[in-house]
């Protein structure tokens, strides 16, 4: 409401100038308004001395007929002034309502970014090794625990999560090693539905996605960390993670992947996903068949900036 009110302010101040510049009859008549005005406040003042009031009525007699031929002249031109000023400030501020609301069809800003040619032909030559399991230890520091609860049960099978989702992660880890000198680290790829709920179990702080309900239960999802001289850093509030997942998500994005730090509203850095709707369908509906000890959360997930699944 602010903005809007300002921007009216601002309109009505051109459309009032507008109208002076054009009008040089209307702003003499204004300046013998404001005249009459000034004229006004000296007569208060010497109003004591008739003989000094006297002549102020006489030198004002002019400005304040001019004023009176400026009202008259405003009433009779009212409706065309304030057609003028609709024209000049109503498209405007209709324009900015409008953009409040207005969105391009078939744009959807959770869907990958189509895939250049380059990283197309990566993605079909030769197949990508997985690299080999990190020590356990590195995944049990309390910066881990604190973003991942329970890292310990995590899984990191390459061999569970989906191959075509699988061959774009391990490119997009590949492409930030080689272009930015940056060692991605994966943190849970494949989760199963026991660890859903139990993750939905521990409250609003950790998950928002039920059983059945994440590309993770399907292989199609991953959270990734960076390794910064032998130690896994999450947290964005490190200069170097920050910058590395902004320089992840582009990468990410670039082989067709959907990060979760290009989300509108709840940030992921660090979660990608490969998006196949019907994918979840089956899980949505055998999840609600099978009864849950446990109520329904609407939460947030955990990992950095409040992951959604």
């Amino acid at each position: 409401m602010a903005l809007i009110a300002a921007v009216s302010a601002y309109f009505l101040i051109i459309v009032t100038v507008l109208v002076l510049w054009l009008a040089p009859g209307l702003r003499a008549r204004l300046t013998d308004v404001m005249a009459v005005a000034l004229g006004r406040q000296r007569r208060s003042a010497m109003a004591a001395a008739s003989t000094a009031g006297q002549s102020l009525r006489q030198a004002t007699s002019g400005p304040v007929t001019a004023g009176l031929a400026t009202a008259h002249w405003i009433r009779r031109h009212a409706l065309w002034l304030l057609l003028a000023a609709l024209v000049l400030a109503g498209l405007p501020l209709a324009s900015l309502g409008l953009r409040q609301w207005h969105r391009f069809d078939g744009f959807d800003h959770t869907l990958s970014r189509e895939v250049n040619p380059q990283i197309a032909a990566l993605l079909a030559g030769e197949q990508l090794v997985a690299p080999k399991p990190l020590p356990p230890a590195l995944f049990m520091t309390p910066e881990v625990e604190l973003a991942l609860p329970r890292a310990a049960t995590a899984s990191r099978e390459w061999a569970l999560l989906d191959p075509d989702f699988r061959q774009r992660l391990l490119l997009s880890m590949q492409l930030m090693r080689d272009r930015h000198g940056i060692e991605v680290v994966l943190l849970e790829g494949y989760r199963s539905e026991q660890r859903q709920a139990e993750l939905v179990a521990l409250g609003p702080a950790v998950t928002m996605a039920g059983p059945g309900s994440s590309y993770h239960q399907v292989g199609l999802a991953a959270d990734c960390a960076f390794l910064f001289d032998g130690k896994l850093v999450i947290s964005e509030k490190d200069p170097r993670a920050a910058r590395a997942y902004a320089l992840y998500g582009d990468v990410a994005q670039s082989t067709g992947l959907v990060w979760g730090g290009a989300w509108r509203e709840i940030k992921d850095l660090g979660h990608v996903e490969l998006r196949r709707p019907h994918a979840l369908k089956p899980r949505q509906r055998a999840a609600k068949l099978v009864p849950s000890a446990q109520p329904p959360t609407v939460a947030f997930h955990s990992h950095l900036t409040h992951p959604l699944s």
